[in-house]
């Protein structure tokens, strides 16, 4: 069974994203102790764009992944709305619809 806590944060960290972008197509979804940023487009299109990490109770670390599929860290920790904010504004151009 998930983390309901997990999924409250992903749902958190959408709502900050989508105020952040100005659009809806920004996707949350936990996964382990990751929350994962997707950007959804068009017809089952699905990309993976960054992740949150929780490294403590209330603080997160981030990472963009790539077009090799690595995870390449990005200067971000703080917590959920901190963490939103700066991979909104470093991101923004992968979270264009």
């Amino acid at each position: 069974m998930p983390d309901l806590f997990a999924r409250a944060r992903a749902d958190e960290l959408q709502r900050h994203l989508a105020r952040l972008t100005g659009h809806d197509h920004v996707r949350v979804r936990p996964y382990g102790k990751h929350l994962l940023i997707q950007m959804h487009r068009g017809d089952d299109v699905v990309d993976i764009i960054a992740r949150l990490t929780e490294v403590s109770r209330t603080r997160y670390t981030a990472a963009f992944r790539s077009h090799t599929g690595r995870w390449e860290p990005l200067p971000v920790s703080g917590d959920l709305a901190q963490s939103a904010a700066a991979v909104a504004t470093l991101l923004a151009p992968y979270l264009e619809p």
